[in-house]
């Protein structure tokens, strides 16, 4: 797959592209391209977890009119998870937009994990991202994203700007799934409208689309979890649709930080048998 670059991008245009496939009875790299800004890292997982490949963005974040486009593919039989290094920071802009692009394709009998830490928006910041998954029939994928409100610690909230999030799900090639967010205009009064999002600090989707089964099977025990793990004012949710689990956050930064993490980890053992636990990196 080759990264779609925007000509009239005035920033930086980067690009990563990871394949996976089963050889010697092993899921192992097989396709690696890398452009500035971003790098990809392959750390040891731990014993018993799958391969990891670790998402850099080597400039510390994102301007203005950057763009980076991430591809990963997993082959048949074969299994991985995909992360990055640090939350990813997108800084105020005058005008122009940052885009990112995100490209997974998971083939049949494949999984593939897509779990990057939070995107946080600094006030003013201007960001586009899409994520499009290509699932086989046989496939199987959790992923999602977390997007911070602003320097919590320092602060500042996002109270200008732009965010536009989308979602698209396929299976062999038919849209089963989209979900948009659209926040623009007066950011200030959305961020605090109680019909909106009503003060919260960040925002989160976990997505499991189970490689066998119905993803019905796993709403029960995932509401339970987020009950358990429920901080005051966190607003949590979860429902199935169109063969995918959706679990929703809204609140806190980091108790909904701590909850998406514990329920990925749940996920993660219940769907296909893995240990309940993230890559180190996501406790740094």
């Amino acid at each position: 797959m080759t990264a779609n670059f925007s000509t009239a991008a005035a920033g930086v245009q980067g690009a990563a592209e990871i394949s996976f496939v089963v050889r010697d009875g092993a899921t192992r790299l097989s396709h690696l391209y890398e452009r500035n800004p971003l790098r990809v890292l392959f750390p040891t997982p731990a014993a018993g977890d799958l391969p990891i490949a670790v998402l850099v963005t080597t400039s510390g974040g994102l301007v203005a009119g950057d763009r980076i486009d991430v591809s990963a593919t997993v082959g048949e039989g074969a299994a991985a998870h995909v992360t990055g290094s640090a939350a990813e920071k997108i800084y105020r802009s005058t005008g122009a937009t940052t885009e990112i692009g995100q490209n997974l394709s998971v083939a049949p009998g494949a999984w593939l994990e897509f779990l990057p830490p939070e995107a946080i928006l600094f006030d003013e910041a201007r960001l586009r991202r899409t994520t499009r998954i290509e699932l086989s029939e046989s496939a199987g994928f959790l992923g999602g994203g977390i997007v911070v409100f602003g320097r919590i610690a320092m602060g500042e909230r996002f109270a200008a700007g732009l965010l536009h999030e989308a979602w698209e799900f396929c299976r062999d090639g038919r849209l089963v799934w989209g979900d948009a967010l659209h926040v623009a205009g007066d950011v200030a009064a959305i961020m605090t409208d109680p019909a909106c999002f009503d003060g919260a600090e960040a925002f989160a989707t976990l997505i499991l689309v189970p490689p066998r089964g119905d993803p019905r099977a796993f709403v029960d025990a995932a509401r339970e979890l987020q009950q358990q793990s429920a901080a005051p004012g966190l607003r949590t949710g979860v429902t199935a649709v169109n063969g995918l689990l959706v679990a929703r956050w809204l609140g806190g930064a980091v108790a909904l930080r701590l909850g998406y993490a514990e329920l990925a980890c749940h996920l993660r053992q219940a769907a296909v048998g893995l240990p309940p636990r993230l890559p180190r990196l996501w406790h740094v």
